[in-house]
C-alpha cells in the first residue's frame, strides 16, 4: 500500500496534469482575438470615382472590384412615388444588373428576365434552370449567369435572350459572374474556380481550392480574389490561373474555421471580406498579409461595400446576422458608426452618392438609407430583404422579396 505522503504527491501531480491539460485545451479551443497590423499597406488616395449621370451597373457589386459604390449627385433621398413596379412572383434573393437601359435578373427558379428600365415592362424571359441564388453579369451585348440546379454557367444574347452556350460545372454554383479579357470567372461548390471563354464557354483555366466556392470573385489589376468554405482567401492570376497567394481566416472557438460566403471587395490596396466566424477582414491585396480583423456579434454573410465619398472617409459598410450594420474604418477596422436594423442582415449594402442602403430580414424591416459619414437615417422603405439597391445614375432600383420598384429623386 502507498504511504499517505506518496498518495498526496500522486494526487497533486495528477491534479496539476488535469489542470494543465484544461488550460492547454482552453488555449486551443477558445476564440482567437482580433488582429490589428498598423504597418500594413494602405493606399489613402485611390483613384477618385467620377461623378456619373447615366451608367451601367453591369455586375453584382457594380465594378470589377465589387465596391458597390456609385458616385452620383442626382440619385439621392427624398424620392417620390415609384415610377414603376415589377412583380416577379418568385424570390429575388439577388439584385438585378442594368446595362444600356435594360435590367437583367434571375429569380429563384432560374428564370432570366429582361426588363425595360424606363417603363418596367418585360422584354423577354428565358428559363435556364430550376434553382438560382446569384446575379447575372453583362459584357458586350451578352448576359452571363450560373445556376445551382443544374450546376452550370451560361451565356445569353442580351437583346432577345437567345442561348449562346451552356457549360456544365462539377458542382452547384451561386457565384455571380465577372467578365474580363474575354474570360468569365465563376466558382463552384466543387471547390473550383473557372475562367471560361466568353465566346464559347470552354475552360481556359481551372483552379482547385480546399473548400466549396460559394460567393463571387473580385478582380483588380489582373488578380482574381475569391474565398471558400474552408475559410481561405485566394489571389489568382486572371491570365493563367496561377495562385499568387492564399491566406486564411482566424476561425472561431472550438477550432471552427471561418467559412467565407461573402464576395470580396478590393480598394485602398486591400481586400475586404466577411466570414461566418463573425468577423470582417482586411488583407493586403499584393501579399495577402492580414491587416486587421473586426468581430461582430454573429455571422458576417454579406459582401462589403467600400467607398471614399467626398464627405465620408475610406469606409467599409457591412451587415451581420447580429442585426447590426457597421461602418468600419477601412484602414484599421475601427467602428465609425453602427445601426441596429432590428432584423438579420444577409445581403450586401450599396453606396449611391452619400447614402448607403441596406436591408434587413424580419417583420417590419425593409430597406434603410444612412448618411455615409455619420449613420443618420435618411431613407426607409418597406421593400427590401437581401441585396436591395442598384442605380444607373438616373433612378434607384429597389429589390424586395419578389419585386422591383424604380424611384427618382
Amino acid at each position: 500500500s502507498w504511504s499517505p505522503r506518496r498518495r498526496l504527491i500522486t494526487v497533486g501531480v495528477a491534479t496539476l496534469a488535469v489542470a494543465g491539460g484544461g488550460v492547454a485545451a482552453f488555449e486551443i479551443l477558445k476564440r482567437p482575438g482580433d488582429i490589428s497590423n498598423p504597418d500594413a499597406t494602405f493606399v489613402e488616395t485611390p483613384e477618385k470615382k467620377k461623378v456619373v449621370k447615366t451608367v451601367n451597373w453591369p455586375i453584382y457589386g457594380y465594378d470589377d472590384e465589387r465596391t458597390r459604390y456609385l458616385a452620383s449627385k442626382r440619385v439621392k433621398p427624398p424620392f417620390g412615388d415609384s415610377e414603376w413596379s415589377f412583380v416577379a412572383g418568385k424570390l429575388l434573393e439577388f439584385s438585378p444588373i442594368i446595362a444600356d437601359g435594360t435590367l437583367y435578373l434571375i429569380d429563384k427558379d432560374g428564370l432570366v428576365i429582361a426588363i425595360n428600365a424606363k417603363s418596367g415592362k418585360v422584354k423577354w424571359k428565358r428559363d435556364m434552370g430550376s434553382l438560382n441564388a446569384s446575379s447575372p453579369g453583362y459584357a458586350d451585348g451578352v448576359v452571363y449567369g450560373v445556376t445551382l440546379d443544374p450546376g452550370q454557367a451560361f451565356a445569353l444574347r442580351a437583346r432577345d435572350g437567345k442561348v449562346l452556350w451552356r457549360h456544365p460545372l462539377p458542382g452547384r454554383s451561386e457565384t455571380s459572374p465577372i467578365v474580363d479579357g474575354g474570360r468569365v470567372i465563376v466558382g463552384s461548390e466543387s471547390g473550383d474556380v473557372f475562367a471560361l471563354d466568353a465566346k464559347d464557354g470552354r475552360v481556359r483555366w481551372q483552379v482547385g481550392t480546399g473548400g466549396a466556392v460559394k460567393g463571387g470573385a473580385a478582380l483588380h489589376k489582373g488578380t482574381v480574389y475569391v474565398g471558400n468554405y474552408a475559410g481561405e482567401l485566394y489571389a489568382i492570376d486572371a491570365s493563367n490561373g496561377d495562385v499568387r497567394w492564399q491566406n486564411g481566416t482566424q476561425g472561431g472557438s472550438l477550432g471552427v474555421t471561418g467559412r467565407i460566403y461573402s464576395t470580396p471587395a478590393v480598394a485602398f490596396g486591400r481586400v475586404y471580406v466577411g466570414s461566418i466566424d463573425s468577423r470582417v477582414y482586411s488583407f493586403e491585396a499584393d501579399t495577402g498579409e492580414l491587416a486587421w480583423s473586426q468581430s461582430t456579434g454573429d455571422w458576417v454573410y454579406p459582401a462589403p461595400a467600400v467607398a471614399d465619398t467626398p464627405k465620408a472617409p475610406p469606409t467599409v459598410y457591412i451587415g451581420s446576422k447580429d442585426k447590426h450594420f457597421y461602418a468600419l474604418d477601412a484602414d484599421d477596422g475601427g467602428i465609425r458608426w453602427e445601426q441596429d436594423l432590428g432584423g438579420i442582415i444577409l445581403g450586401a449594402a450599396s453606396v449611391v452618392g452619400e447614402t448607403v442602403y441596406v436591408a434587413g430580414i424580419g417583420p417590419n424591416v425593409g430597406t434603410f438609407g444612412f448618411n455615409a459619414k455619420n449613420g443618420d437615417k435618411v431613407f426607409e422603405h418597406e421593400l427590401g430583404e437581401y441585396n436591395p439597391v442598384i442605380s444607373d445614375g438616373n433612378r434607384l432600383y429597389l429589390t424586395g422579396t419578389s419585386g422591383i420598384r424604380a424611384f427618382e429623386h
